[in-house]
């Protein structure tokens, strides 16, 4: 049968409206004339993204990564030590008070100038160790270390050598306050610590000139407070003396005790010497550096 014109048009109309709108999705004018004029670098940075999302992907999936622990922390500090292992307390403390510390000579003969080596004639001289604490050459050392000499020379800690003179003396506390007449440059004082937290135990070093030899350094303890120490001809009488296991022997007189961390607390002044041999028995004796401070005419902390 054929249909007429009139019903075709009519179910061509039905079934276009039937149908949904499909037009297609188009970029905007302006997005799309960018991307046509910036294709390669938009495909560069499209491709920059992907690589970095699966490189953070796969950093976050690796299977069986390991948690690094305090024990591995602990492991990397020990094989840094080993192999560059740090300076010992002892030795900072030295390096602090190194520059301070002078070799203080007593020269007996009129005739001598102390020009020639201290070692090769110490038993003719008096041979003891200083302590620098006043930028201007003001140094601290033992009595008995100047007592009697004609005149007293000291060489600092970088060989500079000077003449110096007795400024003040504290004969209780067998103290002596030098000035000396000539100065290194780089001249530096030591730093004073008051003894007034000072325990038993504390650990401490002596820096002198034994038998002349220096500077040397020895380590120990402070054994004791508030010390009594008389000579054995009993001229001498000290009280409140630190008493302190470092080993000094002659030539350590008028030198440094000193702390961890680097200040002087004591100026040693006699070790216990039950022999003729004047050698060190583990028993030495130093001066607070309060006693010394008031020597000097410096306020005792």
């Amino acid at each position: 049968m054929k249909q007429s014109p009139l019903y075709s048009r009519t179910r061509r109309a039905a079934a276009a409206a039937a149908e949904p709108e499909t037009a297609p999705l188009r970029a905007p004018g302006r997005l799309r004339a960018f991307v046509a004029r910036h294709r390669g670098p938009v495909w560069g940075l499209g491709g920059a993204l992907l690589a970095l999302a699966l490189l953070l992907g796969g950093a976050g999936w690796r299977p069986g990564q390991r948690v690094i622990t305090q024990d591995d922390i602990d492991a990397a500090v020990r094989h840094t030590l080993e192999k560059e292992p740090l300076p010992s307390a002892a030795a900072k403390a030295y390096e602090e008070i190194a520059p301070s510390v002078v070799r203080v000579i007593g020269l007996m003969d009129e005739k001598d100038t102390g020009e020639d080596n201290a070692e090769q004639r110490a038993m003719e001289r008096s041979l003891g160790t200083g302590v620098v604490i006043i930028d201007n050459g003001t140094i601290l050392t033992n009595l008995h270390v100047v007592s009697g000499a004609h005149h007293v020379r000291v060489i600092f800690a970088n060989g500079h050598p000077s003449e110096a003179t007795v400024i003040g003396a504290q004969p209780e506390n067998d103290l002596a306050v030098l000035k000396a007449s000539s100065l290194p440059d780089d001249l530096e004082p030591a730093t004073l610590r008051s003894t007034a937290d000072l325990r038993p135990g504390d650990e401490v070093i002596a820096v002198g000139h034994p038998f002349g030899i220096g500077p040397s350094v020895s380590y120990g303890v402070v054994s004791g407070l508030k010390r009594e120490f008389r000579s054995e001809s009993g001229e001498r009488r000290l009280t409140n003396l630190i008493q302190f296991d470092a080993a000094a022997n002659p030539g350590n007189s008028g030198g440094p005790l000193v702390t961890m961390d680097g200040h002087v607390v004591g100026v040693v002044t006699a070790i216990l010497n039950p022999s003729e041999q004047r050698t060190f028995i583990g028993i030495g004796f130093a001066v607070p550096i309060e006693n010394a401070a008031q020597a000097a005419g410096m306020p005792p902390f």
